[in-house]
C-alpha cells in the first residue's frame, strides 16, 4: 500500500533501548525518505543509509528548549523542512513529578514546539504530521506510577489540543499509548522480576504475557505500523487521536 511518504523529511526522537530503536525496520519502507534522529544509535541509521535512505545524526539533550532548537535546526539545514516527526521520550524512573516531567514531558513538548513552528511556517497542501508516542500510563492511575501517569497524561492533553489548534493549518496531532513492548527496556526488567519472584527469565516473561489478553506483550514494529499510518495520506482526515496499543490489557474507553 502506497502511504505516500516517499521523499518525506522524518525527525524522529527517542533513546537508544526503546520503541524508537527497535522500530527502525519499518522505516525502510518510506523509499527515498530523508531521516533525522537525535541519537548515537548507528546500526540503524547505516541499514538506512544501504537502503538508499539520507539520514543524519545529530545529538541533543530535549529536557533543553535551546537544545531542541538546535537539533531542528540542524537537521533541516541539512535535510529540508521536516514534513513529520514521530515523537518518544527518554525513560527515566521517577519518583517526584518535577522529575517525570522533565524526563517524559518537556523532551517531546520542546522539540514539538520548534517542529509546528516550521510547519506552520511553510503552509504547505501538503499535510503534514506529528505522531506521539505516550503510554497507557496517562490513562490508568497506579499509585506506583503517578509521576510517570501524570506526565502521560499531560502529553495526550498537550497532543488533543494541539490537534485542535493546528488542524486549521492541515497539521495532524495524533498520539499512540503503548503498553509493554518488547524492547530492551522490558527486558532488562525482566531480572529483577525473575530474581523477586524466584523463576527464570523466560518464566517471568511468560507469566508477563500471560496478562496481556493477546497472550504476547507488543512488538515495536507493530507501533511502527500504526505511527506509519498517522503520519500517511492514509490518515488526512484523523487528529487529536489517542490510540491504545496495549492488547486490550486495560478495556477502557
Amino acid at each position: 500500500m502506497d502511504l505516500g511518504l516517499a521523499g518525506k523529511v522524518v525527525l524522529i526522537t527517542s533513546g537508544s533501548r526503546g520503541i524508537g530503536s527497535r522500530a527502525w525496520p519499518k522505516v525502510r519502507k518510506w523509499r527515498s525518505s530523508r531521516v533525522i534522529r537525535p541519537t548515537s544509535r548507528g546500526r540503524a541509521s547505516k541499514q538506512l543509509a544501504s537502503d538508499g535512505h539520507h539520514v543524519h545524526l545529530a545529538r541533543a539533550d530535549l529536557h533543553e528548549a535551546r537544545s531542541a532548537e538546535d537539533v531542528v535546526e540542524e537537521a533541516s539545514a541539512a535535510l529540508g523542512p521536516i514534513d513529520t516527526s514521530p515523537l518518544r521520550s527518554r525513560f527515566a524512573r521517577c519518583r517526584r513529578l518535577q522529575a517525570a516531567m522533565d524526563a517524559k514531558y518537556f523532551p517531546y513538548v520542546y522539540p514539538q514546539q520548534v517542529v509546528l513552528k516550521r510547519m506552520a511556517e511553510r503552509l504547505k497542501h501538503d499535510p503534514n504530521a506529528i505522531v506521539n508516542i505516550i503510554g497507557m500510563g496517562g490513562k490508568i492511575a497506579s499509585d506506583i506510577h503517578i509521576a510517570g501517569g501524570a506526565a502521560n497524561a499531560a502529553l495526550m492533553l498537550n497532543t488533543v489540543g494541539l490537534a485542535h489548534h493546528y488542524a486549521k493549518l492541515g497539521i495532524r496531532i495524533n498520539a499512540i499509548n503503548p503498553g509493554s513492548t518488547l524492547t530492551e527496556r522490558v527486558e532488562e526488567a525482566l531480572a529483577p522480576e525473575a530474581q523477586k519472584g524466584g523463576v527464570t527469565r523466560d518464566q517471568a516473561l511468560d507469566e508477563g504475557q500471560r496478562k496481556v489478553p493477546f497472550g504476547r506483550f507488543a512488538r515495536p514494529e507493530e507501533i511502527a505500523d500504526v505511527a506509519l499510518f498517522l503520519a500517511s495520506r492514509r490518515a488526512n482526515y484523523v487528529s487529536g487521536a489517542l490510540i491504545p496499543m496495549d492488547g486490550v490489557s486495560s478495556p477502557i474507553i
